[in-house]
């Protein structure tokens, strides 16, 4: 009978992704997480078996915080379920800048991401769609979860040059100045980002490619 595991599955996932939270992806080593969970780096090769297996670990951490519905509401319109979907992994996604990267390569090798995506597909194969449609709608709407967290957390509002406090506020203003004869639609989002949202903007142009994708 072999020795029971002295940590779970789930701890050495949270542990990876704390580690790659603090360091990012070149700190991320066995020997770091091995640290974090209080024990030597051999034990980790129980769960895996070079460090691909730990930025596996850091992945499903991430997606596993995604709540899926235990059941599909047939009264529920499919485009509500899908947002609500697709919403749950940009949340997700946007807590862990340092995952983005690996959760873009490493996320059809993950067991959370499989249960996110038949959920997901089970959603939009509820609005009519079936093979190549369906294929279409299912990338469209995953790739816009990640890479929107991923525009979000890499563009100019949180990580101009210089960064720290304020930043925001510092390119919107840069925006506004620009001169409005040759930049007037420029200048006019930028005074709509006042009063935006991450979060508003996201379910706006979700809705927008659900009811595209219904057309």
């Amino acid at each position: 009978m072999g020795r029971r595991p002295r940590f779970s599955r789930a701890e050495v996932e949270d542990a990876a992704l704390a580690v790659l939270d603090d360091h990012g992806q070149p700190g991320l080593t066995l020997r770091a997480v091995a640290a974090r969970l209080g024990t030597g780096p051999m034990t980790l090769y129980t769960y895996v078996d070079d460090r691909a297996g730990l930025e596996g670990c850091a992945v499903d951490a991430v997606l596993r915080a995604v709540r899926l519905p235990s059941a599909p509401d047939p009264e529920e319109d499919w485009r509500a379920e899908a947002l609500r979907i697709a919403e749950g992994v940009w949340r997700a996604v946007r807590e862990h800048p340092q995952a983005v990267p690996l959760i873009l390569a490493r996320r059809s090798r993950s067991a959370a991401f499989l249960d996110i995506a038949e959920a997901l597909l089970a959603a939009l194969s509820r609005g009519g769609l079936t093979g190549r449609r369906l294929l279409t709608a299912f990338r469209a709407v995953s790739t816009m979860a990640t890479a929107f967290a991923q525009t979000e957390l890499a563009g100019p509002l949180s990580t101009p040059e210089g960064g720290g406090p304020g930043a925001a506020e510092s390119t919107i203003a840069r925006f506004r100045a620009l001169p409005g004869d040759r930049y007037p639609r420029l200048v006019e989002i930028a005074g709509a980002a006042r009063d935006s949202t991450p979060e508003a903007e996201f379910r706006a142009g979700m809705r927008a490619l659900l009811d595209g994708l219904a057309r």
